[in-house]
């Protein structure tokens, strides 16, 4: 078994094991690129009871905190898409701000161990690299 595949499998473990800790009910996903928030919420909606609600930007996403969600599964790179939006790490820290017992998961493209480290020092309860597991890792993280 490959070094990658062992790896995986341990972070999916640790996933399991946190997720196992609280019942997901509303989850908010914010990527401003559409069909990927799309493809997150089909996948995290299917055969399950929760309850996903889809921003473009993280300004709307901050706008719904009210309704309380359980996980935020934020893009790193928000801002891609609408180039004056603010990027996922603003974001993250205003979550934190206004509630700090708001469940936050990172996702990025970005492999810099320096990104991950960061987000998580923020507040960040894990960060996914985005890659053709992370929609399971994410599942998993939510308890699915």
């Amino acid at each position: 078994m490959s070094a990658r595949k062992q790896e995986n499998i341990i972070n999916s473990l640790i996933i399991l094991n946190i997720c196992m800790s609280k019942k997901v009910k509303k989850i908010f996903v914010v990527d401003d690129v559409e069909m990927m928030s799309m493809a997150m919420e089909d996948y995290l909606t299917a055969n399950t009871h929760h309850t996903v609600l889809r921003f473009s930007t993280g300004e709307e996403c901050l706008q719904h905190l009210y309704e309380g969600p359980d996980i935020v599964i934020l893009d790193y790179n928000l801002n891609s898409v609408h180039k004056d939006a603010a990027n996922g790490m603003k974001i993250l820290e205003a979550i934190k701000k206004e509630d700090r017992s708001i469940r936050v998961i990172m996702l990025s493209g970005q492999e810099a161990y320096g990104t991950a480290l960061q987000t998580i020092t923020k507040g960040a309860e894990e960060y996914v690299l985005r890659d053709e597991d992370s929609f399971a890792k994410i599942a998993a993280l939510c308890n699915i």
